[in-house]
């Protein structure tokens, strides 16, 4: 399977860069996922969660809201604000998902939506990251 290039920046600096099996990310106009050879697109992105596939082992960032801008070889992601959701431990991992609520409750009035956020991050962390 090929790999696609990802790029996530904030205005803080640089979450993530590396190549990749699959993206799925938060759009505004709804979730979708990109492959190596996916159609040139851009998107605005709303708060949630952008899922990071490679080599079977899922990462995830939260971000508040962003642009991704889609090729078929590479998908760069600004975000406003993004938390890596990981770690080595428990503690590590505790704190990115509570970092994570965070950026997601200042980024919208939503609760539900931020639960669902949430929860899914912890089911994702719970499988195994």
């Amino acid at each position: 399977m090929e790999k696609i290039n990802l790029s996530i920046v904030t205005p803080y600096g640089e979450i993530f860069a590396g190549e990749v099996d699959s993206i799925t990310m938060p759009g505004v106009e709804g979730e979708f996922g990109v492959f190596y050879g996916h159609s040139n697109l851009l998107s605005l992105l709303k708060a949630g969660v952008i899922e990071i596939i490679n080599d079977g082992k899922h990462e995830l960032v939260a971000i508040d809201w962003g642009y991704a801008d889609v090729s078929a070889t590479r998908v760069s992601v600004i975000a406003n604000g993004a938390v890596a959701v990981g770690g080595d431990d428990e503690g590590a991992i505790s704190e990115g998902i509570d970092n994570a609520r965070k950026l997601l409750e200042e980024a919208s009035d939503d609760r539900v939506a931020i639960s669902s956020v949430v929860s899914r991050i912890e089911q994702v962390v719970k499988s195994g990251i």
